[in-house]
């Protein structure tokens, strides 16, 4: 404990940590305040019912990653979603465009000219949903709707409300990445979810000590159980495998450069959280494509696909999971551009020819370790279903792994790997008593 509040005497003293730190919590309180503020031409009483409807299915992790917002019909609704996935799509494109790999190789000019394309691609994505959110509002909340309001004026406003939101949150990210500690998005998304938990709790505690819910006995088991899974994912966010790398000697006038040995660390989850990600929005489609049909073959077809606690369910999701581990890794880790400039800066792995050799070399580990991490994250993926067949309620269920959890564990990782080092390049101790924190290096996880 005094080890503790040394640190954060330690962390206060430092100006410009301090100074960080006040911006990111007051921008995040911004943040939470908007998502409380009502959409101009819906009554905020007559909302309940939409609340229930927006927390199921899809709905339910757009919900979750606005922090609540979806379902409270706010201004900032749609959240921080629309830029997540554009930010995907220029990404990939990265990938498979020769103009946007050249820009991404020409350093901060094609980097700015990136995060601007990237804007663009958010204010279409965040008026496509806005229209859509109108839609779904209308057919959804009921008598929340204003009748005075026009039909016309709700759809012009809610979409330029729900535009200038998305665009605000994305700003307020961006300050934070700027002024606070930490990744903006990865933080205002975190907020979101973590916001819930307090929630969660209560209301499995308050099931747990009523009726037979099994008592707080139970309730302090199901704590321990999500202790024992938050230690499991901290190991699968922090797990890597070290490839060891030999520079040659160079001799430039009267100084020797290079003859020195290190690592490339090698993440083992190096795709992060999108395998989730794309997997849930995989299973979602099946029930929506055949959500109209009447048959009983297609009935329990949708039942399958809507219900997380079904076997089948779980057994087809944690499949998907492995196979987008394996698809986004590959995506984002090249082993040959890895090489390539390993040989140009004379380096080289010991017992592996530089070129080819190294780069298929590379490209074997990363598939070895790859492969462990990929089914322990479908087994994350599957773990709030497995919660929810056990009796635990299902806001709680959430963060037994999955998403959430997932997001939670990262991001927290990351930002308290970025105070330690402010404290660590100012000579004060870290936050661990030995060894250091490892943030997030993967791309996949910014």
């Amino acid at each position: 404990m005094k080890k503790f509040i040394e640190t954060i005497k330690n962390i206060w003293s430092i100006e410009d940590l301090r100074k960080r730190i006040l911006t990111t919590l007051l921008l995040v309180l911004v943040y939470r305040v908007g998502s409380y503020i009502t959409l101009p031409g819906l009554d905020p009483n007559e909302l309940a019912k939409f609340s229930e409807t927006s927390q199921k299915g899809i709905l339910g992790l757009f919900n979750m990653f606005a922090g609540g917002s979806f379902s409270r019909a706010s201004i900032f609704a749609l959240g921080i979603m629309p830029y997540i996935s554009a930010s995907i799509a220029i990404q990939l494109l990265t990938i498979a465009v020769p103009y946007f790999q050249k820009l991404q190789k020409e350093g901060d000019s094609g980097r700015k000219k990136i995060n601007q394309y990237t804007r663009l691609l958010t204010v279409v994505v965040t008026a496509f949903q806005a229209s859509a959110y109108v839609a779904y509002l209308r057919t959804q909340s009921g008598g929340a709707l204003i009748p005075e309001y026009g039909s016309f004026l709700f759809w012009l406003s809610t979409t330029v409300v729900l535009t200038a939101g998305t665009l605000f949150i994305m700003w307020l990210g961006e300050k934070i990445t700027d002024k606070g500690i930490g990744n903006g998005t990865s933080i205002i998304i975190m907020t979101g979810i973590l916001a819930r938990l307090p929630e969660a709790l209560l209301q499995e505690l308050s099931l747990k000590t009523t009726g037979a819910g099994g008592g707080l006995l139970v309730f302090l088991i199901e704590i321990a159980m999500f202790i024992l899974i938050t230690v499991g994912l901290i190991l699968l966010v922090q797990g890597t495998r070290k490839i060891p790398v030999n520079y040659a000697k160079r001799i430039v006038g009267n100084k020797q450069y290079g003859g020195v040995r290190q690592f490339i660390p090698l993440k083992v989850n190096a795709a992060g959280v999108m395998p989730i990600i794309f997997a849930q929005a995989i299973m979602f489609i099946p029930a929506t494509a055949i959500g109209f049909a009447t048959s009983d073959n297609a009935s329990s077809f949708i039942r399958i696909f809507s219900d997380h606690t079904n076997p089948w369910y779980n057994v087809i999701y944690a499949v998907l999971v492995v196979v987008f581990t394996f698809f986004y890794t590959a995506l984002i880790f090249n082993p040959t551009q890895m090489a390539d400039e390993m040989k140009r800066n004379n380096g080289f792995i010991p017992g592996v020819k530089p070129g080819k050799a190294t780069a298929d070399y590379i490209g074997a580990v990363m598939d070895r370790i790859t492969l462990p991490g990929a089914f322990f994250l479908a087994l994350v993926g599957i773990l709030p279903g497995i919660a929810a067949a056990a009796n635990i309620n299902s806001l709680f269920a959430t963060f037994f792994g999955g998403t959430s959890l997932l997001i939670m564990v990262g991001v927290i990782l990351d930002t308290l790997q970025q105070i330690e080092s402010q404290l660590l390049m100012r000579h004060y101790d870290g936050l661990m008593s030995s060894g250091r924190i490892k943030g997030r290096t993967s791309p996949a996880n910014a």
